[in-house]
């Protein structure tokens, strides 16, 4: 009896949909040796092919020995439409540096050169990365600088954090 109930549990619990959950995670950190900002954002990889081929019509196929070769080309372009630095409420144009994998989740090198920190009055992060795909998407934004550390989540509605110096 109790192999049977073990056996009707695994089978009911194998039909049972897990929810799936939307996040990103992006980390701002300020170097002092360099007087930048070096973020790094993670990205779950089916979420950001699936956003890719909606927005793009492209089957990325990433972390596959069948990539595209325009894979690239097409990240940084919905990156740069998606994630914005500003400071002192100017946008700023920041280097995509490249990507790696990590399981099942693709990471983000970007840089901000020449940042004069001492200098700032503001900072803004605008992420959108994946809201225009899922409704339910969280977009978590961790900023370091000199020894302090703000988090903020963001959302489809509210896809600003902002720090005041």
């Amino acid at each position: 009896m109790k192999k049977f109930l073990l056996a009707l549990t695994l089978i009911l619990m194998s039909f049972s949909t897990m929810h799936k959950f939307y996040v990103s995670v992006t980390n701002v950190n300020y170097s002092e040796k360099n007087d930048s900002f070096e973020i790094t954002t993670r990205v779950f990889i089916d979420d950001l092919e699936s956003v890719l081929k909606e927005r793009y019509d492209i089957k990325a196929a990433l972390d596959t020995s069948s990539e595209s070769d325009m894979a690239d080309f097409y990240i940084e372009k919905y990156l740069r439409a998606k994630l914005v630095v500003e400071i002192d409420g100017e946008p700023l144009n920041y280097t995509y540096l490249g990507k790696k994998y990590d399981a099942d989740l693709v990471l983000f090198y970007l840089e901000v050169e020449n940042v004069g920190l001492s200098n700032l009055k503001s900072l803004a992060i605008y992420n959108e990365i994946l809201t225009d795909l899922y409704d339910e998407q969280k977009n978590i934004v961790h900023i370091k600088w000199k020894g302090d550390k703000k988090s903020f989540v963001l959302t489809k509605s509210d896809a600003k954090g902002m720090l005041n110096f």
